[in-house]
């Protein structure tokens, strides 16, 4: 086992980690911004060290800080979280070649799932559906207009390097598609570095639904069921849960162990996600977060395991204590994140937290690095809690959910917690009867009617 992690990250997927290591009896180090010299994480670690001031490319992403802490501290493995840095196969190949190991799958696999289209195409060989498309990059418009042409409208244009809504645009017609092509490259390029994109066929009423793998690296791998994340804004998730409503066991089972082969095949390492739009009972792939989700707490809480230890004992060389006949799901979990905005516009809301309470009692979890007097600070992403509950079923997750939100309580600044009151209340929620369209037109409905 390592005698030290250095986590990669801030905010609560740091106390995450931060947590599993502690019961495990592992001391940690945690990195942070001048920004971030306050912030929880830095002091729950056993060790902290500044690596940069508050902007992200000179802290957070600043490799050379963080080997050199690494070095500094002794550190022998790094823990990336998600985001920022963790599924960057450049840096995983640096820690490499530094000595460090790197919590999550290898570099290679990192490269492959990172590229929309390589990804679709190892998915097709490996025997996953995906979303019918094009085959490769579309280099022109012609060839844009060719390949819509053969899909049939709408279609979606999408960034080959994409990700949460970037370098995505939407052609109902063929008339669409000149802008859509020009506007989704140039989005990428800037946000990625990369203006290559494809082409997907739109599906007008998909459910979100991803398969939880893990894999030993050695070519055994299991699946942890399905969470479903239909309820989107904007391309980003906002309430999860697990199981999907219209998921049922035979369906989980089929699809479950399809992933997990799949990802036995290629040897995998570590936690990852395969991600689906299914609609009309077809399932169809999206693309593999090659990480640890934001949404992993449902997972968790209803098949009782800790994916971030799992993660330690795969990455330290311990092997895979998960197997597929001893995984079994309890219970129904959802989860909301709380983001400091301001609705109904959701415009980012930094300040000072004044008053902070979390909700607690049976089958309530709450991830969050906020305490009474912390200032938010306005660089980061602007998620600041998961709350996450879990029931005997869903009708009782949903009351649960509705009363822990009752007890949440931060003062001070704006945040989206008056969102997941409104949504308990609509019947499509409640049912579960809904896609991944439908809260943007209910928010846009609700606004429509409210001016």
């Amino acid at each position: 086992m390592f005698s030290k992690i250095l986590i990669a990250n801030r905010g609560e997927i740091a106390l995450r980690v931060i947590r599993a290591c502690r019961e495990l009896g592992i001391p940690t180090v945690a990195v942070h911004s001048t920004a971030d010299a306050d912030a929880m994480h830095v002091r729950m670690a056993d060790e902290s060290i500044c690596i940069g001031p508050a902007t992200v490319a000179r802290s957070y992403l600043n490799v050379p800080a963080i080997i050199s802490a690494c070095e500094i501290t002794g550190a022998e493995a790094i823990h990336p979280g998600y985001g920022f840095l963790s599924e960057n196969a450049r840096f995983v190949q640096v820690l490499e070649d530094h000595g460090i190991t790197f919590i999550g799958p290898r570099a290679e696999h990192i490269r492959i799932m990172g590229d929309k289209i390589t990804a679709r195409n190892t998915m097709k060989t490996l025997g996953v559906p995906c979303v019918p498309g094009s085959d490769g990059g579309v280099p022109t418009l012609e060839e844009a207009c060719k390949v819509s042409d053969d899909l049939g409208y709408p279609v979606i244009v999408k960034a080959t390097a994409g990700g949460g809504g970037h370098g995505m645009k939407l052609a109902l017609t063929r008339d669409d598609l000149e802008e859509a092509f020009s506007t989704a490259r140039s989005e990428s390029k800037v946000a990625f570095g990369n203006d290559e994109i494809y082409i997907e066929k739109y599906l007008d009423k998909p459910r979100h639904i991803e398969i939880q793998v893990f894999g030993d690296g050695h070519g055994k791998a299991v699946h942890l069921g399905e969470r479903d994340c239909s309820l989107q804004r904007r391309h980003q998730k906002v309430f999860e849960e697990a199981p999907s409503p219209v998921i049922d066991a035979e369906t989980r089972a089929r699809i479950g162990q399809l992933c997990a082969d799949a990802v036995a095949d290629i040897q995998y390492a570590g936690a990852g996600t395969i991600e689906f739009l299914c609609q009309d009972g077809a399932f169809h792939f999206m693309e593999m977060n090659t990480r640890l989700q934001v949404e992993h707490p449902v997972t968790e809480a209803i098949f009782g395991v800790d994916l971030v230890k799992q993660q330690i004992r795969i990455a330290a060389g311990e092997g895979m204590e998960l197997r597929q006949e001893n995984l079994s799901l309890k219970g129904h979990a959802i989860e909301v994140r709380i983001n400091a905005e301001k609705l109904p516009d959701f415009l980012p809301c930094p300040g000072t937290v004044h008053t902070f309470h979390a909700p607690g009692g049976l089958g309530v979890r709450m991830d969050s690095a906020l305490y009474a007097g912390y200032s938010i600070p306005p660089y980061y992403d602007s998620l600041i809690a998961k709350l996450t509950v879990v029931g005997t079923d869903r009708p009782a997750a949903l009351a649960r959910l509705r009363r822990a939100l009752g007890e949440l309580v931060v003062d001070g600044v704006d945040t989206t917690t008056p969102l997941f009151h409104a949504l308990l209340d609509q019947e499509v929620v409640q049912k579960g009867d809904y896609h991944i369209h439908w809260l943007e037109h209910w928010l846009e409905t609700r606004d429509a009617g409210a001016a």
